[in-house]
C-alpha cells in the first residue's frame, strides 16, 4: 500500500501520463481521479475532473463533459469550505486555477444547441461569490439568488454580462422570469471599455468633452442593450450582474443616441445576481450615523491611502443637509471620527443608515481597499470587526451604507470588487458609492435630493435616479463627471 505522500505522487504521475499519452488520456485521468477521491484530495480531484471535461468536449461527448465539469465545480465548493473553515489564510490561486474551471464550464453549457441558461447563471453566481469570499478570506456569505426572492412589490429585469474570452455573453431574466441569451464578439466591446476607463480615471474628467464619452457608450449600448431591448420593460429597475472590466463602468452612462439609460430605468448592480433579501427602507428608519472628514488628517499619510488627497471643505454642508432630511442622526466630524468612536456608536445605537463622507479607495487588492477615519486608514479586511457589534446586535444590520468622496484605484479593472467587499463586510443590504472623486458641491446637492426621496418612501435605486436627474437638469452639473460616478450595489428597494 502507498503512504499518503507516495499515493499523491503516484496519482499526479497518472495525471501527467494522461496529458502526455493522448490515446490513453481518459484511462489515466480516471485512475488519477479515483485515487485522489479515495484519499479525499479535493484540491487534486477537481483538476482531473477538469481534464476529463476538456477531453470529453474534444471528443464530442457533451453529456460526459458536462458531468465532469459539474463535479469539478462541486469539488471546488467543498475545497473552499474546508479551507475557509480551517484557516482563512489558506487561499489557493483563484485566477489561475479556479476561475478557468467556471468559465470553461459556462462555455461548454452555451455551446449546446439548447443551452441551459439557468445553469449558466448559477455557475456565474458561484464564480462571483467564490471570488468575493476569496478576496475577503471569509466564509459563506448570506446572499439570496434573485430568482429565489419572494414577496417583491415588482420584479426587476436582470442582465448578466459574462466575459468568456472571445465572446461576451448577455443573459437576461425578464420580469416574468423568462430567460434569454445573446452573444457578441468581445473585441469591439473590450476596445470601447479600454478607451472609456482611460477617460473615466483621468483627474481632468470634468474637462473631457461629453461627446468623447458618449460615442463609446452609444457603441456599447448598441452592442449590449439593443439585442436584448425587446426582453426589457419600458421602465422600472434594471439589475446588472457585471463581469470583470465591466464592473468599473457606470451602466447609467449607456446611451441610445437620445437618452442615457438611467433616464428610463433605475439601475443597481449586484454580485453574481445575489443579494441580501431586498427590503424597503421605511421613513422611520431614516436614522443616520454620519462620519465625515472635512480637513486634512493623519490618515492622509497612510501608505495605502490614495495619493494627493485634499481637504473636503464642502463636506460640512453635505452633513448639514442630510441631517435636515433624517428623523434622527449622530455626527462624528474630523477628530471625533475615529475607528473606536465609530465602533462605539454603532454598538450602542441602532442606525439603519451609515453615511461615511471621507476619502476611500476601492481596489481588487484588499490591502489597498481602505476607508479613511481621522487617525488611520481602515482596511476592508478589518471593516467587519469594526461593524461586528452592529451586525450581531441588530438582526437587520445596516440597511444602507453610503460611501461619499471615494474612488476606485486607477488602472485597476476589478476595483469595484472592493466596493462589494466593503458592502459584504458591513453586512449592508445596499451600498451607495462613487467610482471616482466628485466635486463636493454637486455631491452635496445629489445627496440632499437622494435623502429627500428616501424620506418620501421612494426605493433606494429610484431615489438615486431622481438625484442624478436633478444634476443632469442643472446646467452647472449636467456633465457626466458630476452624476455618473454614483453606483448602488445590492438591494434596489
Amino acid at each position: 500500500m502507498y503512504s499518503g505522500r507516495r499515493r499523491c505522487i503516484y496519482e499526479y504521475s497518472l495525471g501527467i501520463l494522461g496529458k502526455l499519452k493522448a490515446g490513453q488520456s481518459e484511462k489515466y485521468f480516471a485512475e488519477a481521479l479515483s485515487l485522489a477521491q479515495s484519499i479525499h484530495a479535493w484540491d487534486i480531484s477537481y483538476q482531473w475532473q477538469q481534464e476529463l471535461g476538456n477531453l470529453y468536449n474534444k471528443q464530442g461527448k457533451f453529456k460526459e463533459a458536462i458531468k465532469a465539469y459539474s463535479a469539478a465545480i462541486n469539488n471546488l465548493s467543498q475545497l473552499r469550505d474546508s479551507l475557509l473553515a480551517s484557516n482563512a489564510d489558506l487561499q489557493f490561486s483563484f485566477s489561475e486555477k479556479v476561475e478557468p474551471v467556471y468559465r470553461d464550464y459556462m462555455r461548454l453549457l452555451l455551446a449546446s444547441p439548447n443551452p441551459n441558461l439557468e445553469q449558466v447563471i448559477q455557475t456565474n453566481e458561484r464564480l462571483q461569490i467564490a471570488e468575493l469570499e476569496n478576496f475577503l478570506k471569509c466564509g459563506k456569505l448570506d446572499l439570496v439568488a434573485l430568482n429565489e426572492l419572494k414577496n417583491l412589490p415588482s420584479a426587476p429585469a436582470v442582465i448578466h454580462i459574462v466575459d468568456l474570452g472571445s465572446r461576451i455573453e448577455i443573459l437576461v431574466q425578464s420580469p416574468d422570469k423568462s430567460l434569454h441569451h445573446h452573444s457578441v464578439d468581445s473585441k469591439p466591446v473590450k476596445e470601447h471599455i479600454e478607451n472609456l476607463l482611460k477617460n473615466l480615471q483621468e483627474k481632468k474628467l470634468v474637462n473631457t468633452d461629453e461627446s468623447v464619452l458618449l460615442q463609446p457608450f452609444q457603441a456599447l449600448y448598441s452592442l449590449l442593450i439593443v439585442p436584448i431591448k425587446k426582453y426589457l420593460p419600458l421602465s422600472g429597475t434594471l439589475v446588472f450582474t457585471l463581469d470583470k472590466s465591466f464592473q468599473s463602468l457606470p451602466m447609467a452612462l449607456l446611451h441610445d443616441g437620445k437618452d442615457y439609460l438611467f433616464q428610463d430605468y433605475s439601475i443597481v448592480a449586484t454580485l453574481g445576481s445575489r443579494v441580501r433579501q431586498p427590503k424597503t427602507l421605511s421613513k422611520e428608519q431614516l436614522k443616520v450615523l454620519i462620519a465625515a472628514l472635512s480637513k486634512v488628517s493623519p490618515s492622509f499619510n497612510d501608505p495605502n491611502a490614495p495619493k494627493d488627497l485634499k481637504a473636503l471643505p464642502g463636506v460640512e454642508q453635505e452633513v448639514a443637509d442630510i441631517k435636515k432630511q433624517t428623523t434622527f442622526s449622530t455626527t462624528l466630524l474630523n477628530e471625533n471620527f475615529t475607528s473606536p468612536r465609530l465602533e462605539k456608536e454603532l454598538s450602542t445605537v441602532e442606525f439603519p443608515i451609515v453615511h461615511l463622507t471621507t476619502h476611500a479607495q476601492f481596489s481588487s487588492d484588499p490591502q489597498r481597499t481602505v476607508i479613511l477615519a481621522y487617525e488611520k486608514a481602515i482596511n476592508v479586511l478589518k471593516f467587519d470587526r469594526l461593524l461586528r457589534n452592529k451586525t450581531q446586535a441588530d438582526a437587520d444590520g445596516i440597511e444602507l451604507l453610503v460611501l461619499s468622496a471615494c474612488q476606485t484605484a486607477k488602472g485597476n479593472k476589478r476595483s469595484t470588487l472592493g466596493i462589494a467587499g466593503v458592502a459584504a463586510q458591513a453586512g449592508a443590504r445596499s451600498t451607495l458609492a462613487t467610482l471616482w472623486l466628485v466635486d463636493t458641491d454637486s455631491t452635496t446637492q445629489l445627496m440632499s435630493k437622494f435623502y429627500k426621496e428616501l424620506r418620501k418612501g421612494i426605493p433606494k435605486a429610484e431615489a438615486l435616479r431622481q438625484a442624478q436627474l436633478s444634476l443632469l437638469s442643472n446646467p452647472d452639473y449636467n456633465h457626466p463627471y458630476y452624476w455618473a460616478a454614483f453606483v448602488l450595489v445590492g438591494s434596489w428597494l
